[in-house]
């Protein structure tokens, strides 16, 4: 089993597009299983009724995507049909999950079950634990550039996520602050940092994958157990917050670092967001090796930024509350 993790708009749906590309590997949508659909401790017994009703939220989510907010409940039947064929029962939810992603792998002939949930990455001590032979592929992006991508996350509906539903939109144009975006930046590579080390997870700078496709997919391929292909790279350009969607076009766009530089935005990211930006994720940005660029914040921009962060982060909750199945847990972990 494979994890691709990393803070959001880091690169993780591009890797996993990159993955499920090899004739081994299977890759889902992001399920959102740790922490939204199953809250800590995933090892515990669950009762028959639980297990189905996760089991449905699975198949729905892979179905039509966690961003629909479909109905499970259309999905029991199929739901238990699965759980009925498995030769072992699941008592856990942890071991629901593992049957769900080899199940759907198997079905469509991969090997290798790959989840691509950035949030993951606040759960990799729990899946090395539970998942013994797991690999993690963590994620890394520059923080402005993540900045940049979360602040335009909203328009994906107007850049080719046209079946993005409208509360999806207003979701992340209130999830979007300069202060908020770059803690969780902080927060999420910090929780990888204890396992840089470690010989199941790696962590790759989107950045080297755009400069360097090849030899980081090889090494990349090598880490995860498999043969790498040339045609893992002919990936299509879509999902960008910056440009609009080019099914058409196969392969990695380089261009797609520094986008937050004002020569290349048009100075979308004002001098108070980057300000904002570099001082909370200073420490971090210094240790891997991302340069911090000289600036003279607005103050009156700085000032709107402080004044309205209390009221967005407060809207964010709010709206996220459905993607949290324990909110003390959940808050703990990313904040």
């Amino acid at each position: 089993m494979v994890f691709v993790v990393g803070n959001s708009r880091s690169g993780t749906t591009m890797m996993g597009r990159i993955l499920g590309k090899h004739p081994s590997v299977y890759t889902f949508g992001e399920l959102h299983f740790f922490g939204q659909l199953c809250a800590p401790p995933f090892s515990s017994e669950s009762r028959k009724e639980e297990i189905e009703k996760v089991a449905s939220q699975l198949h729905c989510i892979q179905r039509e995507g966690y961003r629909t907010h479909g109905n499970p409940r259309r999905f029991l039947g199929e739901a238990q049909a699965f759980l009925e064929s498995l030769t072992i029962y699941p008592k856990t939810q942890a071991a629901l999950f593992e049957a769900f992603l080899h199940h759907g792998a198997a079905e469509n002939g991969g090997t290798i079950p790959c989840d691509q949930t950035p949030r993951n990455v606040f759960y990799i001590a729990d899946i090395l634990e539970i998942y013994p032979k797991a690999r993690i592929i963590n994620m890394i992006r520059d923080p402005r550039d993540v900045l940049l991508s979360q602040k335009r996350k909203w328009k994906r509906r107007f850049l080719g996520g046209s079946d993005m539903p409208i509360k999806e939109t207003f979701r992340d144009w209130m999830n979007y602050h300069p202060i908020t975006i770059s803690h969780i930046w902080r927060t999420a590579v910090n929780a990888a940092e204890q396992f840089l080390q470690h010989e199941r997870v790696t962590s790759i700078y989107f950045e080297e994958l755009l400069a360097q496709p090849e030899a980081t997919v090889k090494r990349l391929c090598g880490f995860v157990g498999v043969t790498y292909r040339r045609e893992m790279l002919q990936i299509p350009q879509v999902g960008s917050s910056v440009a609009e969607d080019q099914p058409q076009e196969l392969g990695i766009n380089p261009h797609r670092t520094h986008s937050w530089h004002s020569d290349t935005t048009g100075g979308e990211l004002s001098s108070a967001e980057i300000y904002l930006n570099q001082t909370i994720t200073a420490a971090l940005m210094k240790k891997h090796n991302y340069n911090p660029v000289s600036i003279r914040p607005n103050l009156i921009d700085l000032m709107l930024h402080l004044l309205t962060f209390p009221v967005k982060l407060v809207g964010a909750f709010l709206f996220n509350l459905d993607r949290m199945k324990n909110i003390h847990q959940t808050l703990k972990r990313r904040f």
